[in-house]
């Protein structure tokens, strides 16, 4: 296990390459930083080194980090399964929901928001590969969640998400990555207000370089950044 520096150097190294690859610009693209079971001072180690987005997948531990880490200047994103009776937590500790999947979710979203005086950001969960063990909106129901959420005064629904299926070969996932952004396009097209509809949040440490070259704009990345999680 590496140092989160040194890791971190060469992820972002391979996030050039592949938007080389891909024709686009490395700014364009958003490395968020995984902390799921990491210690905090390894991820004070990755923010002393240049991350400046970290994601948590549970509320409990995400508030303590956060805690934690308030004089560091990370913007927090939320990635995991929310509860509805954890959204309140969620509203006040971060920046960003991602998993944003039904709508009793965006209605507490919503009410809590409205609560604290401010708009909450939210990505759009898909499951794109409608596997029964992953959340996520179908994506024949999409528009009719993103219609809904839209239309919340609380909430400003900023693109999509998605956990795609895993095969051993990651190019295999290029095609669920490729109906995420097919996916993104028809919502834009059908947005009052497209240009805030610009997020793409899929691929992590095993396939985000394939995810980036299929239009990946944030990718989210614990083991290859921070090592083997302990749980």
């Amino acid at each position: 296990m590496g140092s989160v520096a040194e890791n971190l150097k060469i992820i972002r190294e391979r996030i050039a390459a592949a938007c080389l690859r891909s024709g686009r610009d490395p700014g364009e693209v958003h490395l968020i930083g995984v902390t799921k079971t990491v210690p905090l001072d390894r991820i004070i180690e990755g923010v002393e080194a240049g991350i400046e987005i970290l994601g948590e997948n549970y509320v409990q531990e995400a508030k303590e980090k956060i805690t934690a880490l308030r004089k560091h200047n990370i913007t927090w994103h939320f990635i995991g399964h929310l509860q509805t009776n954890k959204a309140k937590t969620a509203v006040e500790y971060c920046d960003c929901i991602q998993t944003l999947d039904r709508e009793s979710l965006a209605r507490e979203l919503h009410r809590h928001a409205l609560q604290t005086r401010r708009k909450v950001a939210v990505l759009i969960q898909v499951n794109v590969g409608a596997e029964t063990s992953k959340n996520g909106v179908s994506p024949e129901n999409l528009t009719d969640l993103f219609c809904y959420a839209s239309a919340l005064e609380g909430l400003e629904v900023q693109g999509l998400m998605a956990l795609p299926p895993y095969y051993e070969d990651p190019n295999l996932v290029r095609p669920h990555f490729r109906a995420m952004r097919e996916l993104l396009d028809q919502l834009r097209r059908q947005a009052s207000r497209p240009e805030r509809m610009t997020h793409l949040s899929m691929g992590m440490s095993h396939d985000f370089e394939q995810a980036i070259e299929e239009g990946a704009t944030m990718v989210r990345i614990g083991t290859a950044l921070f090592g083997t999680r302990s749980g």
